[in-house]
């Protein structure tokens, strides 16, 4: 009796595991502790204002030693850690300026997440409870009381709208303003204030660039929450926008493009004219004709520009208030 007791314990302990590796919970990576440096990057430059920016999506699928599918970025690799600092890196160095810069490593979802909605919605809330206990930790212990440009791209500007929404009001005062950077806005909430100008505050910029509106990837054809970053206008009002080369670019094709950059008011796209290069299409959920790979280069001098100016606005605003 013992020996069947013992086969069907072992049994089930078989079942189990591989009931584990099939749900995908054997392959969930460890927890990020956000008391650890390791972490984040951090760019500290004693600004009066930071940015608290949520990386985009620079993880794919990848298989564990014992067989399972990966399906979340492990903060505590190296290798998949790369990537998210590579971004990190580059964005710092584009849009921050004077201001300090605050990122979170995170287990964000990989690209096949997004192949369809109920992957998507099965898989966000794991990369969303890390950057909600990463934020509440940065506020806490990072933030010191400064306002804040809270910035997210893509995957990382999907899990932004999260944090704002959950955001308490007196938080929310502090915020400079939200970038919701290559995704659409449908939804409406108290705390999603579409900007209006360059220089409101307290407001969420919202933009998705494509050749034309048939370029559009699936379930990004339309936003209710939409702003040229060029000439940071909410109508159709043309833009020129003239761009040094991507460094992804081959030697032979070292030219600037001399775009034009509208906004499709019954889409709320961003339509950009002009461009020459060889561009990068995303795989699995890209088109021919859609930008989202060069959301931040395109227009890293405008948000570079307009992340000081906005900051400049709240501060003065902030100190003429009565006390």
């Amino acid at each position: 009796m013992r020996k069947i007791i013992a086969g069907i314990l072992v049994l089930l302990v078989a079942w189990t595991s591989c009931q584990s590796h099939k749900n995908g919970v054997a392959s969930i990576p460890e927890e990020p502790d956000y008391q650890d440096s390791t972490q984040w990057y951090m760019t500290d430059r004693k600004a009066d204002a930071d940015i608290f920016y949520i990386t985009s999506t620079e993880t794919g699928d990848y298989a564990l030693p014992h067989g399972a599918t990966a399906h979340y970025a492990d903060t505590y690799s190296d290798s998949l850690r790369a990537p998210l600092y590579g971004e990190m890196v580059g964005v710092d160095t584009l849009v921050s300026g004077r201001l300090n810069f605050i990122s979170p490593y995170y287990r964000q979802c990989s690209l096949q997440s997004f192949e369809n909605d109920s992957l998507k919605a099965a898989r966000l809330p794991l990369p969303l409870e890390d950057v909600r206990r990463a934020f509440q930790y940065y506020l806490k212990h990072l933030n010191g009381g400064r306002p804040f440009i809270l910035a997210g791209y893509s995957q990382g500007a999907y899990i932004m709208l999260e944090l704002l929404k959950e955001m308490d009001d007196v938080t929310y005062k502090r915020m400079i303003a939200a970038y919701a950077i290559g995704i659409t806005i449908r939804e409406s909430h108290p705390h999603i204030v579409p900007a209006k100008g360059a220089d409101d505050t307290g407001v969420t910029i919202c933009y998705n660039s494509v050749r034309d509106t048939s370029c559009a990837m699936r379930g990004w054809e339309k936003s209710n929450v939409a702003i040229n970053p060029v000439n940071w206008h909410t109508d159709s009002t043309v833009a020129t926008l003239i761009t040094e080369p991507s460094p992804l670019q081959p030697v032979t094709d070292q030219k600037k493009d001399t775009m034009n950059v509208s906004l499709d008011i019954s889409t709320g796209l961003l339509i950009v004219k002009g461009f020459k290069a060889q561009d990068y299409v995303l795989p699995l959920i890209g088109k021919q004709g859609n930008y989202h790979s060069r959301e931040i280069w395109l227009y890293r001098e405008q948000l570079r520009e307009n992340m000081t100016l906005r900051t400049s606005q709240w501060l003065k605003r902030y100190f003429q208030q009565p006390s």
